[in-house]
């Protein structure tokens, strides 16, 4: 029997999205689906100032296919010397809606973040007077926390303290894993957390169970199974605190199945049907609009999409391709491990 569900054109409230040919390999798959998406500005070098924002702006859209309609938006990476003012003019001129803050080490690209909270105290003021977000790569960095620790520490040592310090200052909690990270993120008002696709099909085994996987090793690092149970619940809720960010980030596969294996994992091909399929387990089709294309705008204080996808299921499974070949390599696109009978068909 088939099952069609019509939704607002999604948006990907955290995308990486890279630069020169993985860009242009990999920009029509997000494109395909998505109407925007919040673009991660962990380039090398980062994406700091104003005007390197309006740059790498100007690369996506000249990187899009023909008769593809989809709006970059465009994020600057903090850094211990980044110039309030410029962040205000970038805001203020409709560029720029949201900063990331990594801590310096916690991922990809990330050696250039922050490693004093109180040197950026300057801009986050600011920040807070317009009302733009910071985007939280929430995790500490020290050595002694234990990496499935380290988004739970992250709340009760930097982020929890930031806000009672500065309570105006709107924060997105990229791609929660935990459970910790589901209750701090639930109290909403101008906190909300993002939430990944493969968060909520993957926990540790995954990784690690008959051998290590590289194409599902992430960071933040995948949890235990009752944390991938509580982002589900928190999914498929209807809580406006939560909304999708794929983090969906490509590596060419020679960088993934290494010595030291890259972080992430590639899933902007293919992650409405996988949305569609764990919607349909938790019971809670009728939530995935809420999820994916109308909690997103609304914290982000921006208008939804006038567009509409369609998702039908049908007995025949989708097939999604293994890879994507790009001129800097291939790239493994996101195996969930089972069948997925949803299919996007406009």
């Amino acid at each position: 029997m088939m099952q069609s569900l019509t939704l607002r054109r999604p948006d990907d409230w955290h995308l990486h999205l890279r630069d020169g040919a993985m860009l242009n390999g990999v920009l029509p798959e997000t494109a395909r689906h998505f109407a925007r998406a919040i673009i991660m500005p962990n380039l090398v070098p980062p994406v700091v100032t104003g005007a390197q924002a309006a740059a790498y702006r100007d690369r996506i859209l000249a990187a899009l296919p023909e008769g593809a309609t989809f709006e970059p938006l465009m994020t600057l990476y903090l850094t211990e010397g980044t110039d309030p003012a410029d962040v205000a003019a970038a805001a203020n001129s409709g560029l720029v809606k949201a900063v990331k803050l990594y801590p310096a080490g916690a991922t990809t690209n990330s050696h250039g973040g922050v490693r004093n909270l109180d040197a950026v105290m300057p801009v986050l003021e600011k920040m807070a007077e317009i009302g733009l977000p910071l985007c939280t790569h929430g995790e500490v960095v020290t050595p002694e926390v234990d990496i499935f620790d380290r988004e739970a520490v992250f709340i009760d040592t930097v982020l929890d303290p930031l806000r009672r310090r500065l309570p105006e200052l709107r924060v997105v909690m990229e791609h929660i894993t935990t459970e910790e990270g589901v209750a701090y993120a639930g109290q909403g008002g101008n906190l909300a957390a993002t939430i990944t696709t493969h968060h909520l099909i993957i926990n540790r085994n995954h990784i690690l169970v008959g051998g290590i996987k590289p194409h599902y090793y992430c960071l933040p690092v995948a949890k235990r199974e009752k944390h991938r149970l509580a982002l589900r619940r928190a999914a498929t809720s209807g809580n406006p605190a939560y909304f999708l960010g794929t983090d969906s980030a490509p590596h060419v596969d020679a960088l993934k199945e290494h010595a030291c294996g890259c972080a992430g994992c590639f899933t902007a091909t293919n992650t409405m049907p996988l949305l569609a399929h764990v919607f349909e387990e938790e019971a809670a089709l009728d939530k995935l609009e809420a999820f994916s294309s109308l909690n997103g705008p609304a914290f982000y204080r921006l208008p939804v999409n006038e567009g509409t996808i369609r998702l039908v299921k049908h007995d025949t499974p989708a097939t999604f391709p293994e890879k994507i070949f790009t001129e800097a390599g291939p790239v493994t696109v996101f195996n969930p491990g089972f069948p997925v009978h949803w299919h996007v068909e406009s």
